[in-house]
């Protein structure tokens, strides 16, 4: 399969997203937040803000919602979240790993444990899938951005580590320390993107048959369906024909 069919695979979710567009606002209005609390207020001032900022435009998140999110940071609104990676392996072997910002440790550790073990997954240890993924950032571009020559170009003039290009658009990947600065030269060359944040990269996926998938989609839309999780991703792997039998 080429690398972009693997990536829409592995981070197939946008469908389903356009169905609940209040819970991914309510996710990115949360990132927001977290990023305005741990550090500047100012965007300009704060990588990991500007970065959040720069999704939720992407996201189409409305400019007020995202003035709101950064003034309930300043003035010290808002509940406290502690992040949280849990790691576990979902059907056909599949390695899941779920990322959440949560007020109750032991509420999402609960309920992320039980999704786990109705959708025929299992929650494991910290550390015992996380070998298999890279932490990288991620910067997609439509395929109306440019050719795939001038993409990959500018790309190497930002500084990214590869690009991944087919006709539905552009990926190009980056170092996680190094995605603030890469985004910016892209944006230079390039405009907005359609989306900018940090993943995790798989190092080795599983290819499913369609059984194995159907059971793994209840998993990843149970999960993504927690108002504690803010991302989840799996190393999954499917063919064309079972991607379209799915769909």
């Amino acid at each position: 399969m080429a690398g972009h069919s693997k990536w829409a695979n592995i981070q197939h979710r946008k469908g389903r997203q356009d169905k609940l567009r209040a819970k991914l606002f309510s996710k990115l209005s949360k990132e927001i937040t977290v990023a305005a609390k741990m550090g500047d207020p100012d965007p300009d001032k704060n990588p990991r803000l500007r970065l959040a900022v720069k999704e939720a435009k992407g996201q189409s998140v409305p400019k007020d919602v995202i003035q709101r999110a950064i003034a309930k940071a300043s003035g010290g609104e808002g509940e406290n979240y502690d992040e949280i990676r849990y790691e576990g392996y979902g059907p056909g072997g599949v390695a899941v790993i779920v990322e959440a910002m949560t007020d109750n440790r032991n509420r999402t550790a609960s309920s992320v444990r039980s999704t786990f073990s109705k959708n025929g997954g299992n929650l494991g240890e910290t550390g015992s899938v996380g070998f298999m993924f890279d932490r990288k950032g991620q910067v997609v571009y439509p395929a109306s951005a440019g050719d795939a020559d001038d993409v990959l170009m500018a790309a190497i003039e930002a500084g990214a580590e590869d690009v991944e290009s087919d006709e539905e658009g552009h990926v190009i990947w980056c170092g996680d320390t190094d995605l603030a600065a890469v985004s910016s030269g892209l944006e230079e060359q390039l405009g907005e993107s359609q989306s900018t944040k940090l993943v995790w990269r798989p190092t080795t996926t599983t290819e499913l048959d369609l059984e194995s998938m159907q059971s793994l989609m209840k998993l990843l839309d149970a999960l993504e369906d927690d108002d504690d999780v803010q991302s989840v991703t799996a190393n999954f792997e499917a063919s064309d024909e079972v991607m379209a039998q799915l769909q």
